[in-house]
This record gives structure tokens, sequence and C-alpha cells, in this order.
């Protein structure tokens, strides 16, 4: 089966609904390692795989990505992330001149002329209201350096940066324990024809997982939260149709929502990669009753449940 595509909100781009989040192969690998990054790349764009998804504050992942991709730049649409200084606290973070500067840095990094699409990364209503941010983004567009311009973040940022109008699309976290974008985003995201990408669409695998999985040494804590979360709702019994594979199940999940335009999914490992596109080249099985047993146990139990950036 052909990788499914969307169009991402009113933008012009065509996605395959599967992309590659790439904090991972930032944080966690070295320059040495950018033969494998190589191998999960090419495995991906060969396979109907056309959305990677970085950041300059993920440390090394913009220059990985330069090396081990640049020369297939025309396969593949490229959204990376700007506002904080790099080094992270060298420098002051959401300046008008910061989030130029990062993308002039993004484009050399990455060895491209142009970016299809630079994300305001999480920053918080007060700054977004300020204005100088935007601005920076649409100056951005206008010298051609980006085709689009998004916004990346949760809750109360996420809802003013989606009912403000002024962006093309958003990035947030949506996952089986973290549903609360379907109740405040959703709605809106599609009203304006926003793109929708969604990030930890398979909630860091915890999901029936015996401990938490831990996926970032520099930060040891990212997934406590959402194990917790998946005990109390896991503890409501069995699923309405149990999946023998959690993270198809996850994923399927988050795909059951037909809002929902690509999901990023980091990926470091080339068996890794290999096994999300097997995931996705058939359909998953998962039924109505159990998305609505999901639905059902959040609902319940997801009281002070804020999404998790």
């Amino acid at each position: 089966m052909a990788m499914e595509t969307k169009r991402l909100g009113k933008t012009d781009l065509e996605v395959g609904r599967l992309g590659i989040g790439l904090s991972e192969v930032g944080f966690n690998l070295e320059m040495t390692d950018a033969d494998q990054v190589r191998d999960v790349i090419n495995q991906a764009l060969d396979n109907g795989v056309n959305f990677l998804d970085t950041a300059a504050c993920y440390d090394i992942s913009e220059e990985l990505l330069g090396v081990a991709a640049s020369d297939r730049r025309s396969e593949f649409i490229l959204a990376t992330k700007a506002g904080h200084s790099t080094p992270r606290n060298e420098g002051e973070d959401w300046t008008y001149e910061l989030v130029l500067s990062s993308i002039d840095r993004s484009l050399e990094l990455m060895k491209t002329d142009y970016l299809d699409l630079v994300q305001l990364h999480s920053c918080t209503v007060d700054i977004l209201e300020r204005g100088d941010v935007v601005r920076a983004l649409q100056d951005a567009k206008a010298a051609g350096k980006t085709r689009f311009y998004g916004y990346s973040g949760d809750n109360e940022s996420a809802k003013w940066a989606v009912t403000s109008g002024l962006f093309d699309t958003l990035q947030t976290s949506f996952n089986l324990v973290d549903q609360s974008a379907r109740i405040n985003l959703f709605n809106d995201v599609e009203a304006r024809d926003m793109g929708l990408i969604i990030k930890r669409p398979i909630a860091n695998a915890v999901w029936g997982a015996p401990a938490d999985p831990k996926p970032y040494t520099h930060l040891p804590e990212y997934a406590a939260e959402y194990f917790r979360r998946a005990g109390i709702m896991g503890a409501e019994g069995p699923l309405a149709e149990d999946s023998d594979d959690r993270i198809r199940l996850a994923l399927g999940f988050t795909f059951a929502h037909p809002e929902v335009d690509v999901t990023i999914v980091g990926t470091q490992r080339p068996h890794h990669m290999k096994s999300n596109l097997e995931m996705v080249s058939q359909p998953f099985g998962i039924s109505d009753s159990t998305v609505d047993d999901l639905h059902a146990r959040w609902d319940k139990l997801s009281d002070g449940w804020e999404q998790r950036g």
C-alpha cells in the first residue's frame, strides 16, 4: 500500500502521513553517526515519507541533516523551528533578530537555500502578542527563506496561535494518553484550514510498557507523566478490542483522527524506521470501538491532564 498523503492545511504541500522527527538524532547521536542518519532518511524517502521535522535547538540535528540528506533536498518537505538561542541560554530568546539569524543558520547548516516551513518553538502568549517574532517569520517568507510558517506548542499558547489566524500550521502533542488537542484545538484548526502536525503520536511507547522508556538521556523525566497516565487508563481493564502490538495501537489511534495531516515519529535507527514503514504500509486495524473506548477513558480520568510539550 502506498503511503497515504494529505494536503497540509491551506498550504500546497502534500505530506505523507508519517513524518520523521529528528530531535533524537540531534541529542542522542554524534557527527560520526552521519551514515546511520543517512540510512534512516534514505529508507524513509524511498518509501514515501517526505516530511522531516527538526529545530535549531535540537543540538546537532540540523548539521547532521545537512550532511546526510542535502543531496536529496528536492524530495522532502523540510520543517524546522526557531526562537531559542543556540547554544541554549547563551543570548536572548524570542527577539526579531534572533528568529531571523536562526533561520539563516538553519539554511547554512542544512545546506539549502529555502525552508518549506519555519515554526515558532513553543513561545508564550505574551511573546506572540508582542508580535516581533511573527513579523520575523513574515519577513523571512517575503525574502524567500521559507515558504510557510507555523506555531509549535500546546495548551493556551497553541490556542492563541490557532485563533489568531496568523499561521499556516500547528504542531502540537496528541496521542492516546494526551488527548486535550481533540477537545481544545482540532475544531479551530479545521475551521481555519490549518495544517495539523502531531508530535509525540505514539506517546513515547508508554502504553503497555513495563517501565518508563526514558527516550532521552538528557531529559530523564520526559516520558514520566505519559507513563503515569498510561497506568491509570490501562487500569480500567482491557480495551474494547485489545491489540497485541502496543505501538500499532498507539499510532493507529492517532491516525484514526482525520484532522491529523502528518505525525512525526522520532527515529534514529534504521530498524526502527523499517518497522514504522511496515506499520503504515497496511491498515492499522484499530476499530472504532477501541478509539471510542480510549476517548471515554480520557474523558473520565483526565481532570487536570494538560498537553505535554
